[in-house]
């Protein structure tokens, strides 16, 4: 496949549905005129805690080429990563100045400023401490709205809620602040469960605001998956409410089942996330928004292969003193493999990693391949310090390495004034016997006894850690005869460590392949960010990204983008495969790794947010078209007003046509003409079925039904008392997602797959594309009809109320962060004040001009209450 032909893949990509994406992207220039705001909510902004920062980090700079300065963040006040990262300031919008000072009358503490990152994003934080004195009267109103309770001694839960009815808060205040100066079409974007109160009652209260919300992963999902559970095959036949109330998240559970039911429009990352969500969440995603990264080009295309070599060249120093005494082996024939992530052994693929690196050991000492493999494993865990052995070993390399200078330095100025007097020099006259001696002291000091360690820190607990317990039970131990050497680095990479002075990025840049064959991976960023560095990597089909690049790249091997079946296979045939794949690779000459990686480096176009971030403009477009049906009309009519303004005269257009943009041309690849052996394939030909998924059904030629809206307005609120005559619907545009627009990549036979094919045609691949695979083994979902009631999963009564509240304690106004709960804070009344006067609200105060939407989703008796509370 050629370099345009990729290129002509991702501009496909781009123009999703018909939507040129390029032409959206105007710095907020639409988005200011039609009064249109963007609000992200997640516990990550400025606040890194997992994978979600990424996602919302990386796609700020394309989310403020469409919205500009109406794009704001909203998260909690984390006091250590705002005074690194960001710079706090007052707003200049009117609208977020005036909300945050209405929330900081009644005590509550708001943070504004700019995200020191690229697209300098505004953001408001909330901080938890300052609300917690609210935290028993707003489980009251949580309760009576969503029926759902809190119990009193989660204090992620606690937090979650307290972080939830700021949002909800702000978001009411701001609507009515924006709609003073005109008609606003308000968007707010919620991601993961922590996040989802505020969704929740924002749509149980009516708000005008298109709400959307993303699950990254999740929750009883990853509590399954981590119990070793067939949890693919098994999705049908889970006892939902049992299995989160025996894991004690019921409560969680529920939190993520409601915000996904009450969302106008519900979005996941990937396709095997989707049939996971429909399944436990009952709801089919609406949307498939895949998760991008900023993708840093260089000016010579040479440039990242440059990286690698000097990075590696840094890991070659720390394995010279790692295993010093045992350094027997060529580091221009040694391969660095790496797994990283979260440390959940099953989930991340760890046993696997393990498992089959005990038959890579074997498999090279059978066919006596002369290649070592150095596999580093990076998983935080709890430690006491570093280990001894491993400081030692970089002590003893740095000292024979100062030596040896001292010494190269003398030899030099010899050989100068040696043969400066016009004499060639004799051994005896270069190297002094004085010289031998401090050789000699260097090399015995570099001995030792034991084996070089297998884990970099003292671990707290070892006897009972699982990456050292399965190492021990395949017997790695770093052996001067074993050609796989393991090293586990149970911290994260930071360029100021003693021992492996590297970040993550020059650590990954250096290694030779990623491997990830993790059971439980809704998108996948390690092998997404190997890919767009030019680093072959491992990944399943249970993961993302995997199922992502088996459904675009025809026979992704041979861009170095390996997929392990951990699906339609069983645990023995994919530890097998995973295996073959390393010692596959293994045997490859560096000239081909070197063609290999360039061929990995040009996928990453696809995985740029400038090609992907058209998922989530099509998600907030279904978000308003689904609550403003005229706003489609009223966007095309600014349009053709701005089209039709008095312009320039044009020149005169040329007679001769353009050339068309053909794709099937040459490759602008390097002219490499080396033939090396295709990596051993499994003989056995198979082919992988296709998950169905809502993007699987053709649309039909009005709207689809299965992308309609998942509840009509009045259907998200059964369990309240409403008011049936409301002016507000959620309007219900049915969304074309259809994927048959979507690029597969079909010519993967051209001159570089020969390169590393050896010539020959690929009959026996085992990987075709999933859009000509057969449907999957999974059976559709039988969603559960919500026309007559809204079904969370919960009681009608209060099973799940806390007997801890309405116990009493004083305020503490100076804490920050996070809410440690206590057994006495004041219990609410209501969400609204009673106008008796004297009872303290639970919930800030709604002015009279916000009735038009606070109101909409409240029994009367309700709405008559809606009053201002006395300062």
């Amino acid at each position: 496949m050629s370099i345009s032909k990729i290129k002509h893949a991702a501009k496909s990509l781009k123009t999703f549905q018909g939507i040129h994406f390029e032409n959206c992207l105007d710095n907020g220039e639409t988005a200011e005129q039609m009064n249109k705001w963007l609000l992200e909510v997640s516990w990550e902004v400025a606040n890194k805690v997992g994978g979600i920062y990424t996602v919302i980090r990386s796609k700020v700079p394309i989310t403020k080429k469409e919205y500009g300065n109406n794009y704001i963040c909203l998260g909690p006040y984390n006091d250590s990563f705002v005074k690194t990262e960001v710079e706090v300031s007052e707003s200049k919008i009117d609208a977020i100045r005036e909300t945050v000072n209405e929330m900081k009358r009644y005590g509550v503490h708001v943070v504004t400023g700019n995200w020191l990152i690229e697209g300098f994003p505004q953001v408001v934080l909330f901080d938890i401490g300052s609300a917690a004195h609210r935290l028993d009267g707003w489980k009251g109103d949580f309760f009576e709205y969503a029926h759902i309770g809190i119990p009193y001694h989660d204090r992620e839960s606690n937090d979650a809620l307290i972080f939830g009815f700021c949002v909800f808060w702000f978001i009411g205040t701001f609507i009515e602040q924006v709609k003073k100066i005109k008609k606003s079409y308000v968007i707010a974007h919620f991601h993961e469960w922590l996040a989802g109160v505020g969704l929740v009652m924002a749509r149980l209260r009516g708000y005008d605001c298109g709400l959307i919300f993303t699950t990254h992963a999740t929750l009883l999902g990853r509590y399954l998956c981590a119990g070793s559970t067939d949890f693919y095959n098994r999705l049908s036949h889970f006892d939902l409410d049992k299995e989160a109330g025996d894991r004690q998240i019921y409560h969680r559970y529920c939190i993520e089942r409601a915000a996904a039911s009450c969302a106008h429009v519900f979005t996941t990352v990937s396709k095997i996330t989707g049939i996971e969500s429909e399944f436990l969440l009952n709801r089919k995603p609406d949307l498939l928004t895949p998760n991008g990264l900023n993708v840093q080009t260089f000016a010579a295309l040479h440039e990242f292969q440059n990286l690698h070599a000097q990075n590696k060249e840094k890991l070659n120093a720390f394995v010279r003193g790692h295993f010093y005494g045992h350094y027997d082996f060529d580091l221009d024939k040694t391969l660095y493999f790496f797994i990283a992530g979260r440390y959940e052994f099953s989930n991340k693929g760890a046993d696997m990693f393990i498992e089959s690196l005990a038959r890579l050991n074997h498999m090279l000492k059978s066919s006596g391949s002369d290649v070592t493999i150095v596999a580093f494993m990076i998983f935080p865990t709890p430690t006491n310090n570093f280990n001894i052995e491993s400081l030692r070993g970089q002590s003893v390399a740095k000292m024979l390495r100062d030596t040896v200078q001292n010494i190269q330095s003398d030899i030099g100025k010899r050989l100068y004034e040696i043969c400066l007097k016009g004499c060639l020099p004799k051994p005896e006259q270069i190297l002094h016997p004085s010289d031998l001696i401090e050789l000699k002291k260097c090399i015995y000091a570099s001995q030792r006894s034991s084996l070089p360690p297998i884990c970099t820190h003292n671990v707290c607990d070892d006897s009972t850690d699982p990456i050292l317990g399965a190492l021990r039970r395949c017997q790695l131990f770093n052996a001067r005869y074993d050609r796989v050497k393991v090293i586990f680095h149970p911290e994260f990479l930071r360029s100021t460590s003693p021992l492996l002075p590297l970040d993550y990025e020059e650590f990954v840049r250096g290694c030779h392949l990623g491997v990830f064959p993790s059971y439980y991976e809704p998108w996948g960023y390690t092998p997404a960010e190997c890919t767009v560095m030019g680093v072959p990597n491992i990944s399943t089909n249970l993961s993302g990204f995997g199922c992502f690049m088996e459904e675009h790249v025809h026979e992704p091997q041979t861009y170095g983008i390996y997929v392990v079946d951990r699906r339609y296979k069983s645990p023995e045939e994919s530890v097998h495969q995973l295996a073959q794949y390393m010692f596959d690779f293994s045997q490859l000459t560096r000239r081909q790794r070197i063609i290999l990686r360039n061929r990995t480096e040009r996928l990453s176009e696809l995985l740029d947010w400038n090609t992907l971030g058209i998922y989530y403009y099509r998600a907030r477009q279904m978000a308003l078209q689904r609550t403003h049906p005229e706003f489609e009309e009223e966007l095309v009519k600014l349009t053709n007003e701005t089209f039709s303004a008095p312009s320039t005269p044009a020149v005169s257009r040329s007679s001769t046509p353009a050339p068309p943009d053909h794709y099937e041309g040459s490759d602008d690849e390097e002219s490499d003409q080396d033939q090396p052996q295709s990596p051993h394939h499994h003989e056995e030909q198979n082919s992988f079925e296709k998950i169905q998924t809502p993007a699987d059904i053709k649309p039909s030629s009005t709207a689809d039904e299965r992308y309609g809206p998942h509840l009509d307005r009045a259907d998200s609120v059964r369990l309240l008392s409403i008011n049936k005559n409301s002016p507000q619907a959620v309007a219900g545009t049915a969304a074309n997602v259809s994927h048959t627009n979507e690029p597969t990549f079909t010519d993967a036979n051209d001159d570089e797959v020969n390169e590393l094919t050896g010539g020959k045609e690929n009959h026996g691949n085992m990987y075709v594309s999933t859009s000509n695979s057969k449907p999957g083994l999974l059976p559709d979902a039988q969603t559960t009809a919500l026309n007559k009631k809204l079904n969370l999963g919960l009681p009608d009564h209060g099973t799940f109320s806390d007997p801890h509240d309405g116990q009493k304690e004083a305020p503490d106004s100076t804490r920050r962060g996070t809410v440690s709960t206590q057994d006495d804070l004041p219990s609410a009344d209501v969400l609204h004040k009673s106008l008796s006067g004297n009872n303290t609200a639970s919930f800030a105060p709604i002015s009279a001009s916000g009735a038009q939407y606070s109101s909409a989703f409240v029994d009367q008796q309700a709405a008559k209450s809606v009053g201002k509370e006395q300062i």
